[in-house]
C-alpha cells in the first residue's frame, strides 16, 4: 500500500490486486493527485473510510470479495456514497457493464490501462464531483448566517454519529440558544434581530477550531454545534470561550434580566454513540441541557449525561 500524505491534493484511490496496475496509475497521477492503493477489496474498502479519496479506481475480478461487493458495500455507506467509482475491467461485454453502473458505478476502464485516457478520465470525473459538491454546499447554507442550515445538521449529526461509533470514539453535541431574542426583536426591530443572528453566528464561527468541528443554525434564535472526537471537559473550555467572545461584542439588549448586553444559553452532551443510542435522543439530551441553563438564569452552559442503564 503506496501512501502520500499530501492534503492539499485530490486523492486517488485504486483497488486492485495487480501490482502492474497500481503501478500504472501511480506513474500517471502522482504529480497532481495524492495517490493510495489496496491490493484487495476488504484493504480497500477500509482505506476509503480512513483517507475518503476523492476517486476510487476498482478491479472487478479480485480474490476475496468482487469489485462489484465492494461498489455495493461503498455505496450502502453514508460515509463513502458519493465518492465515485471507476471499474477497471478486461470484460468488455455490455451486460456487465450495465451491472456496475447499476451499482453506482460512473464509469470504466478497460486493461490494459492507458494512462493518458485514465488520467483524464480522473481529471474529468473529480471535477465533476467538486461541481456537485459546491452545488450541494449552497443548498446546505443559511442565507441569512452563512452558516450551516438544518438539512446540513441532520446530515453531519448522522454522518458524525456512524464515524464515532465505528472508531469508538466520544462526541459532543452543544445546543444554543439567544437569550430573550423575542423580546430583542420587539425592542429594536427584525433587522436588528438579523443583524444580532449574524453576529452570533459569526462568533460561533470563529470559536471552532477543527476543521470536523461543525455549527449549524438549528432554527430560529437556536444553533448547534457537533464536536466530533470531544468530551464534555473541552466542551466546556468551547462554551466558555464563547460566552466570552459575545460579551467582548457588547450587543446592548434593554430586554434581557440576565446582562444588559445579549447572551446566549448553552446545553451541553456528550457520548460514545453505539447500535442502543440515537441521534435524536443526543439532540434531546442536549436540549435538556440547555433547558436547565434558562431555568437557572440564562447566560449559562449546563451539561447532561446518558443514563447508565441506557
Amino acid at each position: 500500500m503506496d501512501l502520500q500524505n499530501n492534503k492539499e491534493l485530490p486523492k486517488v484511490l485504486i483497488i486492485d490486486d495487480s501490482e502492474i496496475n497500481i503501478a500504472i496509475v501511480n506513474e500517471a497521477v502522482s504529480d497532481e493527485y495524492s495517490f493510495y492503493s489496496a491490493k484487495d477489496g476488504l484493504e480497500g474498502l477500509e482505506l476509503a473510510m480512513r483517507v475518503m479519496p476523492d476517486i476510487i479506481l476498482l478491479d472487478i475480478m479480485m480474490p476475496g470479495i468482487s469489485g462489484y461487493e465492494v461498489c455495493e458495500k461503498l455505496k450502502d455507506n453514508p460515509l463513502t456514497k458519493d465518492i465515485p467509482v471507476i471499474f477497471i475491467t478486461s470484460i468488455s461485454e455490455s451486460e456487465f457493464e450495465e451491472k456496475g453502473l447499476s451499482l453506482g458505478a460512473i464509469d470504466y476502464i478497460t486493461k490494459p490501462i492507458n494512462p493518458a485516457i485514465v488520467t483524464l478520465r480522473i481529471k474529468n470525473h473529480i471535477e465533476l464531483k467538486r461541481s456537485r459538491d459546491i452545488l450541494k454546499q449552497l443548498s446546505t447554507i443559511d442565507g441569512l448566517t452563512g452558516v450551516h442550515n438544518r438539512r446540513a445538521f441532520d446530515e453531519t449529526m448522522n454522518r458524525e454519529w456512524m464515524r464515532m461509533m465505528r472508531l469508538s470514539k466520544e462526541m459532543t453535541l452543544i445546543m444554543i440558544d439567544i437569550d430573550f431574542f423575542k423580546k430583542y426583536n420587539d425592542c429594536y426591530g427584525h433587522q436588528e434581530g438579523d443583524t444580532c443572528l449574524k453576529a452570533v453566528a459569526s462568533i460561533l464561527n470563529n470559536c471552532i477550531n477543527r476543521s470536523s468541528d461543525f455549527v449549524a443554525r438549528y432554527g430560529g434564535e437556536e444553533f448547534a454545534l457537533i464536536l466530533p472526537d470531544t468530551g464534555v471537559d473541552f466542551a466546556k473550555k468551547c462554551c466558555a470561550n464563547i460566552q466570552q467572545k459575545l460579551a467582548d461584542q457588547k450587543i446592548k439588549h434593554i430586554g434581557s434580566t440576565a446582562s444588559e448586553f445579549v447572551t446566549i444559553s448553552m446545553g451541553i452532551c456528550s457520548i460514545i454513540p453505539d447500535s442502543k443510542k440515537s441521534t435524536e435522543a443526543l439532540i434531546k439530551m442536549a436540549d435538556i441541557a440547555l433547558y436547565n441553563a434558562k431555568k437557572l438564569g440564562r447566560n449559562r452552559f449546563e451539561t447532561n449525561s446518558f443514563p447508565e442503564n441506557v
